[in-house]
């Protein structure tokens, strides 16, 4: 017999629709907060591809060098990299919101420093410090994604998250393009920075209204209240040392500048002594002993160092070598993003029945469609060059959609949860360390030929041999890891 008093049934009568609506507003505002967070990584993520068609504006606005474009894009991916890691303990410690708008304040100060840079040195600073900016927020939009969602919902937040990555590198080439023919091409490369601004204020009211402040760090409890500074710099540092030589290649004159390269090896492995030792390591580097992961380390690292760098070449040499528009050679980079975007859909549906065998076709075809993409440019010289390239981006663009988000699934599959977000962290930063070394490397195979004999095609198609080295290696690591047992 119900035995519920009438004044307590009444009450729980009338909260139950309170109870319903105020779920739905919760839910409503959970999915509003992750669209801020989308937004934010479209705008840092749109800040890599579209800066590619206005490395020739920034040239000729600034009189920047080869070593300083290179630096644009190789600097930027280089602080992005190395933020990664402790940016995700500074979120654990501040809380994710906090280091959310930590980062979008940083990134839009930074933004306009690039757009109102007078010197290309000062460009180059500044691009710095905003890859550093983009590095603090990476991790955390993945941990406000973990923090505000769980089961199926999780899973759809983050493949918004994958398609908006997707639509950022495609929509990227094509932006920078047009705000460059709007506004001229003299200065029009300040906008493809000024543009963060508006983006940056928008998100950043929104972002204090509907991210939810974090119940706890998630090293609360753990005792850890700093960033180990002594790992970072050594990462850093011999990491530079070993892209200055490259970057620089035109400039430094003599061979002594090659004697950097053995420096900046010998403080790698001072970082990894370092780390074996310290009670509060950057690395975890027991997560090198799940082979699954570390060979998923490597493959990322070797592919992003092959496929990034190519659009860094092909822009220089559509815009400076063939007299495109900044729109025309974003134009022709689409069907590189086209086939990437659309590969990664099906992608992430067949890598748990195929497993690193797709990772194994996928990288086949970017190293089919870099080599046909050279070739085209040897075949078909002159100004159809971008409708003869067309074909092999688009298909490379599909190994790529094929490779990047599966190698990611793959790489973590085996990592104990608790551990997933170090992980996660370690393997992004692989891929923007790749890119920086991609770009210094074909870079200056690049220049280095271009300065010799003046011959645009060819110093593309040889850059391109250099990026299809990096990927075949990569498809390499694939085989060695589908090999074993």
């Amino acid at each position: 017999m119900d035995v519920t008093p009438p004044s307590r049934a009444a009450d729980d009568a009338a909260q139950g629709p309170e109870a319903d609506e105020a779920a739905r507003s919760a839910e409503r505002r959970r999915w509003k907060a992750l669209g801020v967070c989308l937004l934010v990584g479209f705008m840092s993520l749109l800040d890599v591809s579209i800066v590619n068609v206005a490395l020739p504006s920034i040239e000729r606005g600034l009189g920047a060098s080869e070593a300083d474009l290179s630096w644009v894009l190789s600097g930027y991916a280089l602080t992005f990299g190395l933020m990664l890691i402790p940016a995700g303990v500074l979120g654990d410690l501040w809380g994710r919101r906090t280091a959310f708008l930590v980062g979008l304040v940083l990134f839009a100060v930074a933004s306009a420093a690039c757009g109102l840079a007078p010197t290309a040195m000062a460009l180059v600073a500044s691009r710095l410090v905003q890859g550093m900016a983009s590095g603090l927020l990476g991790p955390q939009i993945s941990g406000l994604i973990q923090e505000m969602f769980s089961g199926p919902a999780r899973a759809r937040a983050f493949g918004y998250f994958g398609t908006t990555v997707g639509l950022a590198t495609a929509v990227g080439p094509l932006s920078g393009g047009l705000l460059i023919s709007l506004a001229g091409s003299q200065d029009g490369w300040r906008w493809v920075f000024f543009v963060n601004l508006p983006i940056s204020v928008v998100a950043f009211v929104l972002a204090l209204r509907l991210i939810p402040v974090s119940t706890g760090g998630a090293l609360a409890g753990t005792g850890r209240r700093r960033v180990d500074l002594v790992g970072v710099a050594l990462l850093a540092a011999g990491l530079l040392a070993i892209l200055l030589p490259l970057v620089q290649e035109q400039q430094w004159r003599g061979p002594a500048k090659w004697s950097l390269i053995p420096l900046g090896i010998l403080l790698l492995a001072g970082f990894v002594g370092w780390e074996r030792r310290c009670p509060l390591p950057l690395v975890d580097l027991s997560l090198f002993a799940i082979r699954g992961y570390r060979y998923g380390v490597l493959l990322g690292l070797l592919y992003f160092a092959g496929f990034t760098p190519i659009f860094f070449t092909f822009t220089l040499f559509l815009q400076r070598g063939l007299g495109y528009s900044a729109l025309q050679a974003g134009a022709a980079i689409t069907p590189f993003a086209v086939g990437s975007g659309v590969a990664a859909t099906v992608g992430g549906r067949l890598v748990s029945r195929h497993g690193r065998r797709l990772i194994i076709v996928g990288l086949a075809t970017v190293v089919t469609g870099t080599l046909l993409t050279a070739l085209a440019v040897h075949e078909v010289p002159g100004q159809s060059a971008a409708l003869a390239t067309a074909v092999p981006l688009a298909l490379a663009g599909t190994g790529s959609g094929l490779t990047i988000s599966p190698n990611v699934t793959l790489a973590l599959a085996q990592v104990p949860v608790a551990r997933a977000g170090t992980a996660g962290g370690v393997l992004q930063t692989a891929q923007r360390l790749g890119t920086a070394i991609g770009v210094a490397s074909l870079g200056a195979v690049f220049f280095a030929h271009l300065a010799r004999d003046g011959n645009w095609a060819g110093a593309f198609q040889l850059g391109v041999l250099v990026a299809a080295a990096f990927e075949t290696c990569a498809l390499l690591c694939a085989l060695a890891d589908a090999r074993l047992p």
